[in-house]
């Protein structure tokens, strides 16, 4: 729906359907860290903050809720971005090296890819994992190609078979 820095870029009226109509019948949802906020009116600019708003996000009715894009202070020196995902069975964040690029449609296919790795294994810890990792290896082919259209048939073995590079890290 919108990201950080760039605000909502769909239409008048898409966000307010999703917070009121579609949300709440969902049982996964995979916001950003800009739509995240939007959902709950909840800041997350803390992993405290992310943790509660993702609470506030699943009370909203997903069971799970991954939020991507996730910039935060406790990470900046070692200049990672990190991944929540947040369920009733705890708390998980994956944080990997953040690449120097902006691309299009990398948050749609983290969306996929965590639903894919969920429905195949029903772990949100390892679905979070696999998720990283693939997606990591996608955007990496993408530096290498220096394009912003996110290539994922040369990353397609490590989306069907994800190494273990990235390992979440469970919270609570």
């Amino acid at each position: 729906m919108g990201d950080v820095g760039r605000g909502f870029f769909v239409r008048e009226g898409i966000p307010e359907f999703m917070h009121d109509r579609a949300v709440p019948t969902a049982d996964l949802i995979a916001p950003n860290r800009f739509e995240l906020e939007f959902l709950t009116g909840l800041p997350a600019d803390t992993l405290d903050e992310a943790l509660a708003a993702s609470d506030r996000a699943r009370a909203l009715g997903p069971d799970l809720v991954l939020t991507t894009s996730l910039l935060l202070p406790e990470h900046e020196p070692e200049a990672t971005i990190g991944m929540l995902a947040v369920s009733g069975e705890g708390a998980w964040l994956v944080r990997t090296p953040l690449l120097p690029l902006s691309v299009n449609g990398a948050g749609d296919a983290t969306a996929a890819l965590f639903l894919a790795h969920h429905l195949r294994g029903g772990d949100p810890a390892k679905a979070l994992s696999k998720t990283a990792s693939s997606i990591h290896a996608v955007l990496e082919a993408t530096l290498r190609a220096r394009s912003q259209e996110i290539h994922l048939i040369e990353a397609q073995d490590d989306i069907a078979e994800p190494p273990d590079r990235f390992p979440a890290q469970r919270l609570c």
